[in-house]
């Protein structure tokens, strides 16, 4: 073991030295980059009053930084909510002057003597990042992107910024992002409150929220049927925060992004047992969350302290306790690593599977991983993952997992494979594909999990930077329309260099590889959960209506779900951000 020792304290003195460049403001003020697109002369802010400009806008719209906003001003925003909900709105503020030290606030919303406390209620400033676009075909964002200046970048709207106090400069709109998270116990009614922007030698500003409570209740998001997998990087906190890996100061660096995906309702644990298993494709690559050693016996010792510390941080102290996906026996490049005895070095199997080297690396690892998880008491809540591999690879790995323990559940993101879909716990689809309506029914008697991705290949839709906002809650709203039991995407927080300010990265389009910043939301986040919210309205509704046999009601629901796949866009030829639009304001009148 002393050999393991060592090595453990070598691999974190290389990852902290290599974090040691990287130096990024968190919660101070930063600069965004310049927006060299077009926008709105000196001669046209010019043309606005002296005064500071305040109206409530759209939270569908990413409003130009230098621009004046395309609003029909107004002071009052008016909305429903169920009990347990978050809602969201925006406001915008554009100047033609400087205005030192900005602020808002927001104050309790009354309905009589019954509150909705401030402390309900989150306001953040929008901040610009740089982004890109689609594939020049516009078919996807998949593909190297080395050379930035080949693609048509601009800044965006997008991340929700913990900074509370900001200098607005001369001809600049400001987004701000408003959330209410309705508490379940609230009582019905209209709620009532002001939201206040205030600054140096300025009179403040206000706008009137008023929310409209509704006598339904969502269930707190931990308790949310929609089988959310948005997939963790803590590699890249470590980096960003220039800490050692799994240090307590790693750990406390994660807590702020981890608890927003606990909020959420995200369902899976993303663990690594191999290193690089998606070939480095992220800033931060994958190291292996388990410590092999092959003895000069030639017998395996295997050491699961990081696993182990990983899995009860997220469990323990975030909440995210109903799936463990351990990647993977199938990665992109099949080199696997183990520490040799012999050599007193790192040293790498080459194999594939269905090869007897493949067979003895994996089995013996699986046999002893399975000993240790029960022994944890989490075999039943673990998968061995794979994504987007092909059939014949899938079935010699299958036969390896089945030879360590017949009882290992097997999740795979990819193509749908009749062959080998009864073995799979976890099966998850690419956009625009479907389970068989007998398979997924024989699924979900049988427990298992059944949803949906994208990823760089879809166009639309997706939670790219420069997406539509709206996209993201179409997803949620497509999961339920394409009977999903939720939604995965690869990448929560695989950070690129400089996430605060530039989304682009050398391989796909801008904001593929992370949906939240560092301890900040997104707009795109945001709506996502507004998605995934609308799903739980959605089966809330279905069950209740069911139970009532009022058919009626309920084919009028199904029908403005139906709508929100492939086939059903093409026939309403509606706009997407429209159909979002419309249907939420449907879906609070059932």
């Amino acid at each position: 073991m002393k050999n393991l020792m060592i090595l453990c304290a070598m691999l974190t003195l290389s990852s902290s030295i290599a974090a040691q460049n990287n130096q990024f403001p968190t919660t101070t003020d930063f600069t965004e980059l310049t927006d060299t697109k077009p926008h709105d002369n000196e001669a046209v802010w010019n043309k606005l009053p002296a005064t500071l400009q305040f109206s409530w806008g759209n939270t569908n719209v990413r409003y130009p930084k230098l621009s004046i906003p395309d609003v029909t001003k107004s002071t009052r925003w008016q909305t429903d909510a169920w009990k347990g909900e978050r809602i969201n709105a925006q406001a915008v503020l554009w100047t033609k002057t400087n205005i030192e030290d900005v602020t808002v606030n927001v104050s309790d919303l009354k309905n009589g003597s019954t509150v909705i406390p401030s402390s309900a209620i989150s306001t953040n400033f929008v901040r610009y990042v740089m982004t890109d676009e689609l594939n020049k075909d516009r078919k996807g964002a998949c593909g190297e992107r080395a050379n930035k200046a080949e693609w048509d970048s601009s800044i965006v709207a997008d991340m929700l910024d913990i900074i509370k106090v900001r200098d607005i400069k001369a001809r600049t709109t400001q987004p701000v992002w408003v959330n209410i998270w309705v508490p379940q116990d609230a009582k019905a009614g209209k709620y009532k409150g002001t939201l206040t922007v205030s600054g140096k030698d300025i009179a403040p500003v206000n706008l009137q929220i008023e929310v409209n409570v509704l006598n339904r209740t969502l269930p707190a998001p931990k308790d949310w049927a929609f089988h959310l997998d948005l997939w963790q990087n803590p590699y890249a906190v470590a980096r960003f925060y220039n800490v050692p890996l799994w240090s307590k100061e790693h750990f406390d660096a994660m807590r702020p992004v981890m608890k927003m995906l606990a909020d959420a309702g995200q369902k899976i644990i993303t663990t690594s047992i191999m290193h690089k298993p998606w070939a480095g494709q992220t800033e931060d690559h994958f190291d292996s969350m388990v410590f092999r050693m092959k003895n000069l016996d030639g017998s395996w010792t295997f050491d699961y302290t990081i696993f182990d510390k990983w899995v009860e941080y997220m469990m323990n102290e975030i909440g995210i306790d109903q799936q463990i996906n351990c990647y993977t026996m199938i990665p992109w490049a099949l080199k696997f690593d183990y520490f040799d005895q012999a050599t007193n070095r790192i040293q790498f199997v080459e194999a594939k599977p269905g090869e007897a080297d493949y067979e003895d690396y994996w089995g013996s690892f699986l046999k002893d991983f399975s000993r240790h998880l029960r022994q944890k008491g989490w075999f039943d809540k673990t998968t061995i993952a794979m994504d987007e591999r092909g059939l014949e690879a899938m079935q010699e790995a299958i036969k390896v997992i089945r030879n360590a323990d017949p009882e290992f559940k097997i999740s795979l993101a990819g193509n749908y494979h009749k062959e080998i879909e009864p073995e799979l716990y976890d099966y998850c689809l690419g956009y625009g594909n479907n389970f068989p309506a007998d398979i997924k029914a024989a699924r979900e008697k049988a427990g298992k999990i059944s949803t949906v991705y994208t990823c760089c290949a879809e166009p639309f839709p997706n939670t790219f930077t420069f997406s539509a906002p709206a996209e993201a809650t179409w997803i949620g709203w497509h999961a339920m329309a394409g009977n999903y039991d939720g939604y995965l995407r690869w990448a929560y927080n695989s950070w690129t260099a400089d996430p605060l300010r530039d989304s682009r990265f050398r391989t796909w389009a801008a904001g593929d590889c992370y949906i939240v910043y560092p301890e900040r939301s997104s707009i795109r986040m945001e709506h996502l959960i507004e998605g995934i919210q609308d799903y739980e309205k959605i089966r809330i509704l279905r069950e209740e209506l069911a139970a009532k046999n009022n058919k009626s009601k309920l084919d009028k629901l199904n029908k403005l779900v139906s709508q929100f796949t492939p086939e059903g866009l093409a026939e309403t030829q509606k706009d997407p951000t429209a159909m979002v639009e419309e249907a939420r304001k449907e879906l609070n009148k059932f």
